[in-house]
């Protein structure tokens, strides 16, 4: 049985962990898509559905938080892994009550975020019928980014 590849847009405003996030998903399995602000995402989201959205909270236009706020109440918006800076535990706890399904803070291992963004996208959603197949490959990169 053939499954499809995995959609993941990345939104990332750091040009070098843009490029290393892309390369890392894309060597895991995932078709991967970028945006570089908030308004760029969400217009590219709309257009493109992918199945996980990787966001910044720190955003030029449109910041990480009015993204998670406009895709709350959507019934058919991506999952989300926030991928930021800022090490709160209340921004964390306020992130996830916005629905994402993930909080990862910089720096992180790329190895480590795919595997996380595979176990987000395995998770069951409404409306889901198929199972994405394991990554064929473990991910190369330990250092951090």
């Amino acid at each position: 049985m053939s499954f499809p590849r995995p959609r993941a847009m990345i939104v990332e405003d750091d040009p070098d962990i843009l490029i290393v996030l892309r390369k890392s998903l894309e060597g895991a399995g995932f078709d991967t898509s970028l945006a570089a602000d908030g308004s760029t995402a969400m217009l590219r989201i709309e257009a493109e559905r992918p199945d996980v959205v990787l966001l910044d909270l720190m955003l030029p236009l449109m910041d990480g938080w009015s993204v998670l706020a406009e895709l709350r109440d959507r019934p058919d918006a991506p999952k989300v892994v926030v991928c930021t800076a800022r090490a709160s535990e209340i921004e964390r706890e306020r992130a996830l009550e916005m629905g994402a399904a993930e909080y990862v803070t910089k720096p992180f291992r790329p190895d480590h975020l795919v595997s996380l963004v595979w176990d987000v996208v395995r998770r069951p959603s409404p409306g889901l019928t198929t199972e994405w197949p394991p990554p064929a490959d473990p991910v190369q990169g330990s250092e951090p980014v």
